[in-house]
């Protein structure tokens, strides 16, 4: 997929036939991005919270290719996005620019978001789109057990970010 390609691919809300393509994408994202995180839940725990959970009580988005698969998933949760993931083969190609761009739009006044310490790509990506550093934990907390750190994006000067020359 190059740049016009990415620009020409559908995001659209999630719907409970996108189930198994957006649980398919998380499972391949997670595992090619974290390869040392383990997971806390099976293949089938994840697809069936995908099912039964993300995709009918959460604001979940997926980007497809035109006449294509689902290749990401974006959920957001009361101000927060909860997920982000692309398909292995589609990183660095604008969709997950696209996808924040969205949650700033659905949520001007603020976002916040987990990501773990050992992935320094998600940290590079959410500090490029005006994310700062706001926690760090030893993972307690999380299901996985892994340190991790919560950015936040705080809405003000959205209108003059995305201006040129800034």
């Amino acid at each position: 997929m190059d740049d016009n390609t990415a620009h020409e691919a559908i995001i659209r809300r999630a719907g409970a036939l996108d189930a198994a393509q957006v649980a398919e994408v998380w499972l391949r994202s997670y595992d090619a991005a974290l390869p040392t995180v383990r997971r806390a839940h099976s293949d089938d725990e994840v697809r069936d919270y995908f099912r039964a959970v993300v995709i009918p009580e959460r604001e979940t988005w997926v980007v497809e290719e035109p006449g294509g698969p689902v290749v990401g998933v974006l959920v957001l949760q009361e101000g927060r996005i909860d997920q982000l993931y692309l398909a292995p083969d589609r990183r660095g190609q604008g969709l997950g620019d696209r996808f924040v761009a969205l949650a700033k739009r659905r949520h001007p006044t603020g976002l916040d978001l987990w990501t773990f310490q050992v992935n320094t790509p998600a940290h590079r990506f959410y500090e490029r789109h005006g994310f700062t550093e706001a926690e760090r934990t030893d993972g307690s907390a999380n299901e996985e057990g892994e340190p991790d750190i919560r950015y936040v994006w705080d809405g003000r000067g959205a209108a003059t970010q995305n201006r040129p020359g800034r």
